[in-house]
């Protein structure tokens, strides 16, 4: 271990001071209750925000909907990118088989893929993605996904390092994707609006002064 990184010194004393955690009823069953925050779940709420919005003719549902699955979209994309680099042995791997870590890896098997946490990028991304429309569901939200990074280290699926990775892309997700949203939505809004257009439609009805 004389030659790893201290952040990967730091990991693993966590991973094994908490080892046996993975083993305990509660902890597996809120590490079942967090695969809420795993991709097809989410997809599935936001893209039925998104329809439920447009069927009640509900646009603040709709564009949370959009919001919260295009931050979600951009924090898959970025967590796949990194995995399909890096490559990191999942701590109940490490804890039975041995520890391995690669920048350079590149491998698509499932054990190496700790890094970074796909369900704390995700369950953070869209959390907060909703409380940009909906802010009375921030704390709720916030508390939602600390729920789901910190489970992952005592059900072993992920390094205390591999959820701080998690919640980062989780929060560039979010704040991009809201870039986004709200520029398209003013767009919309703009043109839909005519009260918004008439000052510049009426400035040629406006009777133009005779000259003398």
């Amino acid at each position: 271990m004389a030659d790893r990184h201290p952040v990967e010194k730091a990991d693993l004393r966590v991973t094994e001071a908490v080892a046996d955690a993975r083993h305990d009823p509660l902890v597996r069953a809120a590490g079942w209750i967090s695969e809420v925050a795993d991709q097809p779940p989410l997809r599935a709420l936001t893209g039925g925000a998104i329809v439920l919005g447009l069927a009640l003719g509900d646009r603040r549902m709709a564009r949370a909907g959009a919001r919260a699955l295009l931050a979600h979209s951009l924090a898959t994309w970025a967590k796949g990118a990194i995995k399909a680099r890096v490559d990191r042995t999942r701590p109940d791997h490490a804890l039975e088989r041995g520890y391995h870590a690669d920048a350079d890896g590149g491998t698509d098997e499932h054990e190496l893929s700790s890094f970074p946490s796909g369900h704390t990028a995700g369950a953070l991304a869209v959390s907060q993605a909703v409380a940009r429309d909906y802010p009375g569901t921030r704390t709720g939200g916030v508390a939602f996904a600390a729920a789901v990074a910190a489970i992952q280290v005592p059900r072993a699926k992920h390094f205390v390092s591999d959820v701080a990775a998690g919640a980062l892309i989780g929060w560039a997700a979010e704040w991009a994707a809201s870039r986004i949203v709200d520029a398209v939505s003013a767009i919309v809004e703009a043109d839909a609006d005519p009260v918004a257009r008439r000052p510049a439609a009426a400035h040629h009805l406006v009777p133009q002064p005779a000259l003398p």
